[in-house]
């Protein structure tokens, strides 16, 4: 699809709106389909120049339930919706229309996009994230047997080194 500037359009809007050339005199002269021209000038007629102006905004999922309401109400087709709206494309509609039909509300959700950050792990993150444990309670008696476990087998790999370094070097004294 081809993108046309906001001069583009607004020349073409005023050029049909003085009522001398149809649509498609304008997009034939523009080398191009007559249905953009037919949008702009629906949108320029329902907002003014701002209707004419691109945007590219994340909509909530209030506002897309309201446009999929007003459209079921009263009957709208797609691209009239589309222009009472002010939305950039027909498209956007029909995306929302599958997304409800597939998923519910739930599915209009806007999903952010990208890779997601990776927060390094601050002190403060790791204090908030221990449990509080009640002294004397089944969790805490486990958690302090997991730590002891954990400190008695450091120990004993600690004295297996301590103890290998000392005949190693009664062997080196020895030769």
């Amino acid at each position: 699809m081809a993108k046309y500037s906001y001069g583009d359009k607004l020349e073409a809007v005023l050029e049909y709106l003085k009522g001398k050339k149809s649509y498609r005199t304008i997009a034939d002269e523009r080398n191009m389909s007559s249905a953009p021209i037919k949008r702009w000038v629906a949108r320029f007629k329902e907002h003014g120049v701002a209707g004419l102006i691109s945007t590219y905004t994340n909509h909530d999922v209030q506002f897309k339930m309201d446009v999929l309401y007003y459209m079921k109400e009263h009957g709208a087709s797609v691209n009239e919706t589309a222009t009472r709206f002010n939305l950039s494309t027909d498209a956007t509609i029909l995306r929302w229309i599958k997304q409800y039909e597939a998923g519910g509300m739930s599915a209009l959700i806007s999903k952010k996009k990208g890779r997601p950050s990776v927060k390094k792990e601050t002190s403060v993150n790791k204090q908030t994230k221990k449990r509080v444990l009640v002294d004397g309670s089944l969790e805490a008696l486990q958690e302090e047997v997991k730590r002891l476990r954990m400190e008695n087998s450091y120990l004993k790999k600690l004295n297996t080194l301590v103890q290998n370094k000392e005949k190693l070097q009664s062997k080196t004294k020895l030769k």
